[in-house]
């Protein structure tokens, strides 16, 4: 009896991780395409980092971006490959994984109230930001030719700021929803 539990659990994770890298997937695909896209997978990030805490979601981020990485079309524009991820943007992506450790943790260590999850998601964001700007820094400078942090900021980080707070809003309300489903 515990043994058929067990695997019914993994199951539903496995299930669970599976719709979650869809959910990504799919907003992604959706993008308004400039310099740096606007897409909605932050929203998905937030949304699965909030709701399934740190170990389903980081799993879920992970075998998305190992899935792209493979040659499926699941990132901005459609793009798949290692050179989405080894490219200048590529830092903002594995960035997502950071995100999902910190609301993760504090979602698991203080709970899904949405003062938690406002500044756990903020903090995650900054660190996505940061280590994405670092990131485009070094691949944009060994592709194209040297660029400053600060102008690295303008272009990737400044026009995201406001959309990704709204996103962030709607995330952490769709979190306190959701979270008694999952």
């Amino acid at each position: 009896m515990n043994n058929n539990h067990n695997i019914s659990s993994k199951t539903k994770n496995m299930v669970i991780c599976a719709i979650f890298v869809a959910l990504i997937t799919i907003c992604s695909w959706i993008s308004i395409p400039t310099a740096v896209p606007f897409t909605m997978q932050t929203f998905a990030i937030f949304l699965c980092a909030g709701l399934l805490g740190t170990k389903r979601s980081v799993l879920s981020i992970i075998c998305w971006i190992l899935i792209g990485v493979a040659g499926i079309p699941v990132f901005a524009g459609f793009q798949s490959g290692p050179s989405v991820i080894l490219g200048p943007l590529g830092g903002y992506i594995l960035g997502f994984i950071a995100l999902a450790l910190i609301v993760g943790i504090a979602s698991e260590k203080l709970g899904r109230k949405y003062p938690v999850l406002i500044i756990s998601m903020t903090a995650g964001l900054a660190v996505c930001y940061l280590f994405g700007t670092v990131w485009f820094v070094y691949f944009y400078g060994q592709s194209t030719g040297p660029i400053g942090f600060t102008a690295a900021l303008s272009t990737c980080v400044i026009p995201f700021v406001i959309p990704d707070l709204a996103k962030l809003a709607a995330a952490a309300v769709l979190v306190k929803r959701l979270e008694k489903f999952v």
